[in-house]
Formats: C-alpha cells, sequence, structure tokens
C-alpha cells in the first residue's frame, strides 16, 4: 500500500496542512517542524504528488521564460542557470523564443498563452520599455528580469556600459587610437545589452580624447558569422582599425577567422576583445571581459521563486535589483603596441 499524506502527518505528529507547506516549500512553518516532517518524509519514501500539490494551491507549477534566441550560448547559458533552480524547487519550465527584439512584438506570446498556464515569468534580455514586453509585465504575474531592469520588478544583469568601457579602455591603454567596434544592429530598439555596450565604447574614445570614427561601425547580429562580415568589411576600409571592440564573443570569434583569412595574426596586426566569457573565448585565446552568464540565470530564477512565495501586495517591496561585477581577462588577442602602454 503507497505511503500518503496523512501517514506522514500522523508519524510527524502534525497536520496534513502543515505536511503540505513544509515540503512545498511555503511559508508559515517553523525551521523544527519543516525539518521533522522532511526527514519523515524521507524514512517513509513519501513523494508529494504534483498534480495534488498543484490543484490544492491552485497554482500550475509552471514559469515561462521568454527570451529572442535559444540556440545561441548566452541564451542557452542563462537556460541552464534557471533549469537545475527550478528543478529542484519541482517547477516545470515552459520556453518562448521571440526572435529579434526589433520584431518580436509579433511573436511574442498573448496573454491567453500565459494566463493561467503558469505561475510567473523570466525575461531574458528585452527591453522593458517595448510594448509587448510592457504588457507581458503588465499581467500581474510574478516577474523575473535577466539584462534589462523595470520599476518593482526583480532583476539581475551586468553594467553593459562599464563592461564595454573597460573592453575599449584595454584597447586604448595598450597604445591603439584607431578602435573599430562591431555592434549587434542597427536598430537601436534592438538588445538592450547591445545599446549599452556601443554607448561605453564612445564613452571610453570619448573620454580618452579619441574620435569614434563612424566609418569604423559594423554589425554582426551576435553571431560567429556576422562578426566575420563585419570585421572582412572593417578590413576594406582605406584605412582600416588597428583594434576592434567586438559587443560579443562570438563576433569576436568571426573577427578572428576574418583576421586569419587575409593573413593577419589576432592581437599582433589587428587587437580584438570581445565581452561574455564564453566557453570557447580562453581556447581561441580571445581577450574578453567575462560575465558570470550561468550565476545570472540561476539568481533571477531564484528571485522569482521569492515572488512566488509572498502575497502580490508584498512583490513589489521585495523586488532586488542586481548588478553582477564582470571581469577582464587579457589573452593574445591583445598584445601592447611599439610605443603603447599597459595599465
Amino acid at each position: 500500500m503507497s505511503i500518503t499524506i496523512r501517514d506522514v502527518a500522523e508519524a510527524a505528529g502534525v497536520s496534513t496542512a502543515t505536511v503540505s507547506r513544509a515540503l512545498r516549500g511555503l511559508p508559515h512553518v517553523d525551521a523544527e517542524t519543516r525539518a521533522r516532517v522532511e526527514q519523515v518524509a524521507r524514512e517513509m519514501d513519501y513523494v508529494v504528488s504534483p498534480s495534488a500539490s498543484r490543484l490544492a494551491s491552485g497554482r500550475t507549477g509552471t514559469v515561462a521564460l521568454i527570451a529572442p534566441f535559444l540556440a545561441r550560448w548566452f541564451f542557452s547559458t542563462v537556460l541552464s542557470g534557471v533549469e537545475g533552480v527550478l528543478q529542484n524547487a519541482s517547477i516545470d519550465l515552459l520556453v518562448f523564443e521571440v526572435g529579434d527584439p526589433a520584431v518580436a512584438a509579433a511573436r511574442m506570446p498573448a496573454e491567453r498563452r500565459l494566463r493561467g498556464r503558469v505561475d510567473g515569468l523570466l525575461v531574458v534580455s528585452l527591453p522593458s520599455e517595448e510594448s509587448s514586453v510592457a504588457e507581458i509585465l503588465g499581467l500581474g504575474l510574478p516577474v523575473s528580469l535577466i539584462g534589462a531592469t523595470a520599476p518593482g520588478v526583480p532583476s539581475v544583469s551586468i553594467d553593459d556600459v562599464a563592461a564595454a568601457r573597460t573592453a575599449t579602455q584595454h584597447l586604448i591603454n595598450i597604445g591603439h587610437e584607431r578602435i573599430g567596434i562591431i555592434s549587434g544592429q542597427p536598430d537601436p530598439s534592438g538588445f538592450t545589452p547591445a545599446n549599452d555596450r556601443r554607448r561605453g565604447y564612445l564613452e571610453a574614445m570619448s573620454i580618452a580624447g579619441f574620435h569614434a570614427d563612424p566609418t569604423l561601425v559594423e554589425y554582426g547580429y551576435f553571431t560567429v558569422a556576422g562578426g566575420e562580415q563585419a570585421m572582412t568589411s572593417l578590413l576594406a576600409r582605406p584605412q582600416p582599425p588597428t583594434a576592434v571592440f567586438a559587443v560579443s564573443d562570438e563576433m569576436a570569434f568571426g573577427a578572428i577567422r576574418a583576421l586569419q583569412r587575409h593573413g593577419l595574426r589576432p592581437g599582433i596586426d589587428v587587437a580584438i576583445v570581445g565581452i561574455d566569457g564564453h566557453d570557447l573565448s580562453e581556447l581561441l585565446d580571445l581577450t574578453t571581459v567575462a560575465q558570470p552568464v550561468r550565476e545570472l540565470g540561476r539568481m533571477a530564477a531564484e528571485r522569482l521563486l521569492n515572488q512566488l512565495r509572498v502575497p502580490a501586495a508584498e512583490r513589489a517591496a521585495k523586488a532586488e535589483t542586481t548588478v553582477v561585477p564582470t571581469t577582464l581577462f587579457v589573452r593574445g588577442s591583445t598584445v601592447p603596441t611599439p610605443g603603447g602602454h599597459s595599465r
């Protein structure tokens, strides 16, 4: 005969409601009681029925993640961090890929696809001021943001402006003045990080007293192939750059490949720096400003679970905005120029 919640409650000396709350991680159960219930449940090999638990709580046991892309390294790595937290909490994940943020409104999940199907939302690198995203935030569901911010909504991100300043300043420090940029896309309504990283590049150039040549701007659309094409175009300029800041590591990988195909040496003939800390950046000897991507996903998922545990009226008061630090890793793709200097 299978063990029931009543059996666990009788063995632990508590009510079935207390057993249910303790095993589902809900509040209003003291630590000693929760530990006793969990120990009894383990000893009796009792497992909470997901369907019964969800029916009793009025929740779906599912949250949705909305992201522009899934196959790209940043988003898949964020997803791995999210999934680990949700698995431990026995919560299912529903994923929506909406494509290019500039045209994402057409593919953004409608209210009917979310309300009643999920308990909360994780939104990755989509600008909160966009009307389609604002509608999602207005559903009244608990929300956690990654790579963007909104008033009263918990979020985790890096300071993309500062990260780009660090990357550009590194190129300046080792002696470069004619610095090109491989940005994400021309449309300013795209990724929030892309816009902020370009702003950081411009700020660093301005502070150093250097001219950011508009002819040294190309777009790689956050892909390796796009980065290669952008670098090829920069090399074709009458006065090509001596260094290039790519706003993502994947585009920097493409830039390195373009240099090699032209018989040029990354770091010697043209310096390259990226942002992200991609798993392959060390293998390709790329200087990069690394961000803890998997940790961003983990933290955002924990923020969402915290929102699910409190009444709606208390969510805004408990909304944390966390800016996670980045780290510059200097490798062979940036070598000081003759007469240059390194700080």
